[in-house]
């Protein structure tokens, strides 16, 4: 994986790589991935494989003074999108399945996000993900099934 000092720069090189003049026309990283205050950790573009962290902050507490499920969610996907742009051509997520283990709790202090592609199959993109404790113990995981807009063959 690529040294987070120089992975900002690392990820926009390879977006224009892969998007080249149309680079501009995408928000990238996303606003939203900003707004959740969102930080590149790890990328392997050889293996398919992203990793971002997400602060646990107090605005995200379901009523048990748990981040809410709907927040983790936001994370996975938060860190699924930019992978799937950096490895497929323009895609959307179709489905995005999540399976909670653990509360995450605002001890934590934030989580860890893993996103991989798994499967490209014609115009379907399958990617899992896994969030963790900054311990390292799994709190969540993820599948999601991505739908690139065009045939790459076209």
């Amino acid at each position: 994986m690529e040294e987070e000092k120089d992975l900002s720069v690392l990820v926009m090189e390879a977006l224009r790589e892969r998007l080249g003049e149309r680079v501009d026309d995408y928000a990238f990283p996303p606003p939203v991935f900003h707004m959740m205050h969102g930080e590149f950790v790890a990328l392997d573009l050889e293996e398919g494989v992203f990793k971002a962290r997400f602060p646990v902050l107090e605005g995200y507490q379901n009523p048990y003074r748990a981040m809410q499920g709907g927040m983790v969610a936001a994370a996975v996907d938060n860190t699924l999108g930019p992978l799937s742009v950096l490895v497929a051509p323009p895609n959307v997520t179709r489905q995005l399945e999540m399976t909670y283990s653990r509360a995450v709790t605002m001890e934590m202090g934030h989580i860890l996000v893993e996103a991989r592609l798994v499967e490209r199959k014609g115009r379907k993109l399958i990617f899992t993900a896994e969030v963790f404790s900054p311990g390292g113990e799994r709190l969540a995981r993820a599948r999601a099934l991505h739908w690139i807009f065009e045939d790459p063959g076209d």
